[in-house]
């Protein structure tokens, strides 16, 4: 080999080692901006991903501090006050956080800025139901709070933060498109770097797998967050139940509490009763006396009304009245504390899933108001109707109570139609009970449900309870209940339940 060869040798591998190393340091180039740019975009992911985090964190501080109050206003215990307070304080600096977080977006730190109005008016609403409890008004601190519930506060922070997570989505769906972009060109520039340089493939895998891995911690990260979230949600809930049963034995008890001074109530009455009696015996005798025409012998025993006059027959009539209005009163409250106490062991009844014809069951309720309808002219229908497996006791109870209302509501002087029909659907049994009495208008439709509340005219006795003990039944059976109804036009209960209904399912809620 001639040295003149081995001259152009030599310049060829030195032209060789250079454009290698140009590859070399342009592929080390391309791979550390790719790789950066990667890195900036996953930011991106990652900084989308922690403000919808702050977003489900405010509204989650919100909720807690709104459970808290209506715990406060439910039972008055200083924990829920508590609480409430350690909610409130940090909403205020969730929202400074959430700004600080959009301070890259302009227009989702307008959106900030349009929050912190609302937020701050939910907070004062929630400020004046804690006082209302403070001044022992805690009727009107439900009232309000349940009115606040459907307030421009809340519908707004509903909007505002529901348009900014459809803006984090939007960003997370860019961002996230673009990040894997970048990384498919790294991919790329690193698969064609390798054919050339195996260090430099080595270094682009390393480089690639780390920035993986920065993206499945950010995953990682987010799948956390929404288990937190979800056992927020859990510890919630449990605390809810908790309230309602705490409640359930409050009403058990104040209604034993009630039942004794009203036993006495209604002792004293009727001793007040006889004392009337004797009172005005001795007062017609006293009157019979100061005249001078003959009278016939005081007759101590006699326990007729004694014949009085003038102002005396008045007081008499007066004193009556008022026992009558005692009387009346007591009779009314003996029969809510008998309900409220009749709720409350429904309650904590435990409900047995057996297989149940429901056409049976119906028909053997129907023949025991069969009276009832004879009495009221009324044919009562019955379509076949799916089986299910259920509570049998709940059952008897919710379709007696609605067989009971149709008859009891019925349309003077016109003959009643009651028609209890029946399908399935999606494994839920749907049962319609239908009649053609007084209707009901519609904005009564949920009153009705109420406790205590009745509508229309109240013409009929009762309390006011059977129907919110029946929709309470029908939810811890797994259902749901309606009415469609006009006024003289009829009404329809409809009532959805499982088919193959488990006693796991809702047998611990009221």
């Amino acid at each position: 080999m001639t040295a003149d060869v081995q001259r152009r040798r030599a310049v060829g591998q030195i032209l060789l080692l250079a454009a290698a190393l140009l590859v070399l340091v342009a592929i080390s180039a391309s791979s550390v901006l790719l790789v950066t740019k990667s890195r900036e975009d996953n930011g991106g992911v990652v900084h989308t991903v922690e403000v919808e985090n702050q977003i489900s964190t405010l509204l989650l501080q919100i909720h807690r501090a709104e459970s808290a109050a209506r715990g406060y206003l439910l039972t008055s215990e200083p924990r829920f006050l508590v609480e409430h307070e350690a909610a409130i304080a940090t909403i205020l600096p969730d929202v400074d956080k959430l700004m600080q977080l959009s301070g890259d977006n302009s227009v989702q730190g307008e959106k900030v800025k349009q929050l912190r109005p609302p937020v701050e008016a939910r907070l004062a609403e929630f400020a004046q139901a804690v006082d209302f409890v403070k001044r022992d008004d805690t009727a009107g601190g439900i009232a309000m709070l349940r009115e606040a519930g459907a307030s421009d506060s809340v519908r707004k922070i509903a909007e505002i933060t529901g348009a900014m997570r459809a803006e984090e989505d939007r960003l997370f769906a860019i961002r996230t498109a673009t990040a894997d972009r970048t990384q498919q060109l790294a991919s790329i520039v690193t698969v064609a770097g390798s054919a050339l340089v195996i260090l430099l493939a080595g270094i682009s895998i390393f480089l690639v797998r780390r920035s993986a891995r920065g993206r499945d911690e950010a995953e990682g990260k987010l799948r956390d967050n929404n288990l937190n979230l979800e056992t927020t949600v859990d510890e919630r809930t449990a605390d809810l139940r908790e309230a309602n049963e705490e409640i359930q034995r409050f009403a058990y008890i104040v209604s034993h509490d009630l039942r004794s001074p009203l036993v006495n109530i209604m002792g004293f009455t009727s001793e007040l009763e006889e004392l009337r009696g004797d009172i005005f015996r001795r007062i017609a005798a006293l009157a019979r006396q100061q005249c001078a025409a003959p009278q016939a012998p005081d007759n101590a025993t006699d326990t007729a009304d004694p014949a009085l006059e003038g102002a005396d027959k008045q007081l008499s009539q007066d004193f009556t009245e008022a026992l009558g209005f005692i009387k009346s009163s007591i009779s009314k409250m003996d029969r809510l504390i008998s309900a409220i106490l009749n709720l409350t062991r429904e309650g904590r009844r435990e409900f047995r899933p057996e297989r149940i014809d429901t056409r049976q069951l119906i028909e053997g309720i129907v023949s025991t108001v069969a009276h009832q309808a004879a009495e009221a002219e009324a044919q009562i229908r019955i379509d076949p109707l799916p089986n299910i497996v259920s509570d049998r006791l709940a059952l008897e109870q919710i379709f007696s109570n609605l067989i009971d209302n149709a008859l009891k509501y019925l349309k003077g002087g016109v003959p009643g139609d009651i028609h209890i029909r029946g399908r399935t659907k999606l494994g839920f049994a749907i049962y319609d009970i239908s009649d053609n009495g007084r209707g009901i208008d519609p904005k009564d439709h949920q009153r009705i449900f109420d406790l205590f509340r009745r509508a229309g005219t109240q013409d009929r006795p009762g309390q006011g309870i059977g129907l919110a003990h029946v929709r309470a039944l029908v939810r811890r059976l797994g259902g749901t209940m309606s009415v469609a109804s006009e006024p003289l036009q009829g009404s329809t209960f409809t009532i959805t339940l499982p088919i193959n209904w488990n006693n796991s399912n809702r047998n611990t809620e009221t």
